[in-house]
């Protein structure tokens, strides 16, 4: 018995202790800890963005800064909060003790501490005063002052300060500038279907967007509802004709997307991504060039005809250093723009093709898929630089059939640009697919070519300090997609496009640039044009369409290349002012360039060397990686071989008639023989026909065609 009282003091003790020992642990840390009434308001001086030179950028929170009383919200509005956020608010003193219990006990059994029970209160503590540690210090500090919080204001004051201060994503800092971003509304107007949607975005912004991410937004709306239904918030037929409200599909009207709804959106993203929270003192460093950037809101400005998207990355730091757009950040087709990532390039990579290599541009059937050229003809034999030069359908479509639709959608999903599988067919060649992807995706795409077919995701941030401490730095990891060799080939294709093919507007520009159209449509019209270029020093892009999907009247070579050319005209000219240069493309000493013949490649489709003895102009120069080089030379000059000539005898006559292949360039002797005598009737250049009147009847004669080339004889 005494043995147990001596078990029980001893326990005592150690209990007692230790609780006296937290206790002064947490006194000690939380001694310092103050309420700030002042950081429970919004303020412009919570958010600095910088550009690329560190200078602070004009006020990242546009017009939308205005605090919301409580007596402006509506009940619904304040219920759709509650209900999914802390549905016993307004009935705990801060921390809901049996969610915490619920939660540490799911976390227990799932080996996770997925599973949250903040408060509202908390919440709004962790957003405004805290920093992004993950500690026990700042549990405590938390925790107190929660505690001080709870005592000094009311839940409604509480509330009301929390939904003015959240961030609901788009730079939407409170629920003023979240009604009128998403809705175009006043917060007094919110529906229930809006505060739906208002309230699951907290959660997480980016992914519950409506813009970006409908579907998600859809079943995120219908949760809240849920839970609203089941704490008796709402009636079922409230709750069915919410559900039945169609989304927003566009933002209010009055809004631009600039590069600082970018960086929100990206914040937003980010947060999600490396587990931080939007709150407290925020610095943003970001890669914008304001002067580039103005430039391009003045020429977004000075057009009205459809919805647009213009672009600007640095592919030496993978930053966006200018964008604007009407739509936002919305995936649309991308048409022709996927042949170079998806067809050319892997067709480069698995040596299927050099850009000489000829496809014959035909009519095809794929089992009833028979896509058809933009000009509806056939070209015959064309090189692979000359097609993708020229955006041809049909050759991309048998280049793609050749890798294989699965090998190439591989590379795709290196440069971050996912393919479902329902895509994966061979009208993924021109672009056809369901959802498609975003200006921003595939600028970072072809900054893989501008890289040497190296892939690092681009981004508009480079850095995010919150509360003096770092919670992100820009660094993404390198992807090798092509070889070295493989990127500037396609680079120097590229380059054709943007001097005689569907880029040909940008042809005037003193300096390399690679360039690609697109146009997306069916033969009611078109829906998307778009236009990218590179260069050592900048990647451009540029997209014209309608959110809507309604009918533009353009084509990717016709105004988006306009575009392109205005805004790589201002970057030359930047340039210039700076003492800049445009460098060209590094060369790989892996490709060389070689002479062909051009006989063979036009008259019989076949890539030979091109004869020492060959004139100039019977032969042409052509890029390859140095395993692939030819290795047959021809033999067109140092031994002359034409195709037999047709002999008939006619009316008397001996008429020889040349193939019409023969070339030109050689001398043709005809010999004649019988059995006695041998007669040249004819040394001199080539002539289609050839007639011999000179013959008697009941005779026997051979006749030879020699071909010569500057004295040297070919076969007879």
């Amino acid at each position: 018995m005494k043995t147990v009282k001596k078990l029980f003091c001893l326990l005592l003790i150690l209990f007692t202790t230790t609780l006296l020992v937290a206790a002064g642990y947490y006194f000690t840390v939380t001694s310092s800890v103050k309420l700030a009434p002042e950081k429970l308001l919004l303020s412009q001086q919570n958010v600095t963005l910088y550009d690329a030179e560190n200078r602070p950028m004009k006020s990242a929170f546009s017009d939308f800064k205005q605090s919301v009383c409580y007596a402006d919200i509506p009940k619904k509005t304040v219920l759709a909060f509650v209900d999914t956020e802390d549905k016993r608010f307004f009935s705990h003193h801060g921390f809901d003790w049996k969610r915490i219990a619920k939660a540490a006990y799911n976390n227990a059994r799932a080996h996770s501490f997925k599973q949250g029970a903040s408060t509202i209160s908390q919440q709004l503590i962790k957003n405004t005063h805290l920093s992004q540690e993950k500690t026990l210090n700042r549990k405590l500090k938390e925790w107190k002052l929660t505690r001080f919080l709870e005592r000094k204001y009311s839940k409604e004051e509480i509330l009301e300060k929390y939904l003015n201060v959240i961030y609901f994503g788009h730079n939407c800092f409170g629920i003023h500038a979240a009604a009128s971003f998403y809705f175009g509304k006043q917060p007094q107007e919110l529906d229930l279907a809006d505060s739906a949607i208002l309230a699951g975005l907290v959660k997480s912004p980016n992914n519950y967007s409506p813009f970006k991410h409908p579907e998600n937004c859809q079943k995120r709306k219908a949760s809240v509802l849920n839970a609203m239904l089941k704490n008796g918030s709402i009636t079922p037929q409230e709750k069915q004709e919410a559900i039945d409200k169609p989304l927003p599909v566009v933002p209010n009207q009055s809004v631009r997307f600039d590069y600082i709804h970018a960086v929100f959106d990206e914040l937003s993203y980010l947060s999600e991504q490396h587990g931080f929270t939007i709150g407290g003192n925020i610095e943003i460093s970001t890669y914008a060039d304001p002067s580039l950037q103005s430039r391009l809101e003045q020429l977004a400005g000075d057009y009205n005809e459809t919805d647009l998207t213009l672009a600007t990355l640095n592919p030496k730091n993978n930053g966006f250093k200018a964008y604007v757009s009407t739509v936002g950040n919305i995936p649309r087709l991308p048409g022709s723009l996927l042949k170079p990532l998806l067809v050319y390039g892997p067709a480069l990579e698995k040596d299927v093709i050099s850009p000489a290599t000829p496809l014959l541009d035909e009519k095809i059937d794929y089992g009833g898929y028979s896509p058809e050229n933009y000009d509806e003809k056939f070209h015959g034999y064309v090189s692979a630089r000359e097609s993708l030069a020229n955006s041809l359908n049909i050759p991309a479509v048998k280049l793609l059939e050749s890798v294989g639709t699965k090998t190439a959608a591989g590379y795709l999903e290196k440069m971050s640009l996912e393919v479902e599988k329902d895509d994966l067919s061979l009208a993924l060649a021109l672009g056809g697919m369901k959802k498609g992807y975003t200006l921003q995706q595939l600028l970072s795409a072809y900054s893989t070519l501008a890289n040497g077919g190296n892939f690092s995701k681009s981004g508009f941030i480079s850095k995010i300090v919150i509360d003096g401490i770092e919670v992100y730095r820009h660094n993404p990891p390198q992807t090798r997609v092509f070889s070295e060799e493989s990127a500037y080939l396609l680079t120097d294709m590229l380059q054709t496009a943007a001097k005689t093919g569907t880029a040909k507007k940008l042809r005037t520009l003193p300096f390399q640039i690679a360039a690609k159209t697109g146009t997306v449509g069916t033969n009611k019209g078109n829906t998307d044009a778009y236009a990218v270029s590179y260069t050592t020093n900048d990647v451009v892009g540029v997209w014209l369409g309608n959110a809507d999907n309604e009918y533009i009247n353009c084509t990717g070579g016709g105004l988006p290349c306009n575009y392109l050319l205005t805004v790589n005209e201002y970057l030359q000219e930047r340039y210039q002012q700076e003492r800049r240069t445009i460098e060209n493309f590094p060369a790989p000493k892996t490709v060389v360039r070689v002479a062909l013949d051009k006989a063979s490649y036009y008259d019989t489709h076949t890539i030979l060397l091109a004869d020492e003895f060959s004139p100039i102009n019977y032969r042409f120069t052509e890029l390859f990686k140095n395993t692939s080089v030819p290795t047959k030379t021809s033999t067109f000059f140092s031994n002359p071989t034409i195709i037999t000539p047709n002999l008939q005898f006619t009316d008397g006559k001996v008429i020889i008639r040349f193939d019409e292949n023969s070339p030109t360039c050689y001398q043709y002797k005809i010999d004649k023989y019988d059995y006695a005598t041998h007669t040249t009737v004819y040394l001199g250049d080539y002539i289609p026909t050839f007639t011999d009147e000179d013959v008697l009847k009941n005779k026997r004669y051979v006749y030879t065609i020699t071909p010569i080339y500057q004295d040297r004889r070919g076969q007879e």
